[in-house]
């Protein structure tokens, strides 16, 4: 039996509307639980990423300096999520 925290570790769902998003979609997919992305898998940097371009901000450029590192919000290998944008 799982239980406490362990809610959709590998599967998370958002609802966007407005903003330069397709209207009436679903993006991806989790398996029969909902436990872990099946289908158009995406991180949440990858979400992030395309929240930002939403905002008009450039995820790439966007970082800040912390233990001697330059880091970016998005991680270093994430994508804006094409499919999502109108």
């Amino acid at each position: 039996m799982i239980s406490g925290r362990d809610h959709n570790p590998a599967g998370f769902t958002a609802w966007m509307a407005g903003a330069g998003v397709k209207p009436g979609f679903s993006y991806g997919a989790t398996d029969e639980f909902g436990y872990k992305a099946v289908e158009n898998v995406a991180t949440v940097h990858d979400f992030h990423a395309t929240i930002m371009e939403i905002l008009g901000l450039n995820h790439e450029r966007l970082s800040f300096y912390h233990n001697g590192i330059e880091r970016r919000l998005t991680d270093v290998h994430r994508h804006v999520i094409k499919d999502i944008i109108a």
